[in-house]
């Protein structure tokens, strides 16, 4: 199946200042992920019948013009079924129709496989487009880099398990919601457990050596300047935080941690 990259760029704090939109199929097609309207992505739309369009997750630079783009073409609008108040509230719209993980949905002569992909946000998915081809990861990869994870909505169980079940999968190519395409997926799924793991190792030190705020975790944990990002990495570390806590390997009350 064919698949292009239109990267779109947004105002919000995002990788590469962009959020790339997706089409799949050369003739009919399913559009995923538009953020804005632009002129490069208006001239691809009206080459091709867009009949659906999905978002990977309900993020506001995922979903800025799908009301738009699905007023010009008439396509069914799709949500993840249980999530659609979430993707109302984030696009004015109500969806036409709802997925669940592996719902298929055809084009042309192909079909877009919906895969369960939560973590970064608790709607994600990812697509697969066609039998063995590439999968629309949306944000749970980046070809450099890492993907933010940040309590309250991300979910580290979740996230991990995801990068484990689409290394499992091993497609092709992933092709992520910022940045350009991940031609080794494997490769880049080992390498950002490997970093989430590494981050985990850091914060349970922190803590066995009498870290108890999350101010304490982050200047323990965090090799890097933080600068900028600071808001980020808190998110990120209590997601890490609250993982460790149901697997009860530290103590964690949303304030103190302790050693377990």
């Amino acid at each position: 199946m064919d698949v292009s990259r239109h990267p779109v760029p947004v105002d919000s704090r995002v990788p590469t200042g962009t959020t790339n939109a997706y089409l799949l199929g050369d003739g009919p097609a399913i559009l995923v992920d538009p953020p804005a309207r632009t002129d490069e992505l208006d001239a691809a739309v009206e080459d091709r019948t867009v009949q659906h369009v999905l978002v990977t997750h309900a993020h506001r630079d995922h979903v800025g013009a799908v009301d738009a783009y699905a007023t010009q073409t008439g396509a069914t609008v799709w949500a993840r079924y249980g999530r659609v108040e979430r993707f109302r509230e984030a696009t004015g719209l109500t969806p036409d129709r709802t997925f669940v993980s592996g719902t298929t949905i055809p084009v042309g002569d192909d079909r877009v496989r919906i895969l369960d992909a939560p973590g970064h946000a608790p709607d994600h998915v990812a697509l697969e487009a066609g039998r063995d081809g590439p999968v629309c990861c949306g944000d749970c990869a980046v070809r450099d880099g890492s993907v933010v994870v940040g309590a309250p909505e991300g979910d580290m169980r979740a996230y991990l398990t995801t990068l484990r079940r689409l290394w499992a999968i091993d497609p092709p190519e992933l092709c992520p919601g910022h940045g350009p395409p991940i031609d080794d997926p494997a490769a880049t799924l080992e390498r950002l457990l490997a970093h989430r793991y590494r981050r985990e190792r850091r914060i349970l030190a922190a803590v066995d050596d009498g870290a108890r705020t999350l101010e304490e975790v982050l200047t323990s944990a965090y090799e890097k300047d933080l600068t900028g990002l600071e808001d980020l990495a808190r998110a990120t570390a209590v997601a890490h935080l609250e993982k460790l806590a149901v697997e009860e390997r530290l103590e964690w009350d949303g304030v103190h941690a302790r050693s377990a």
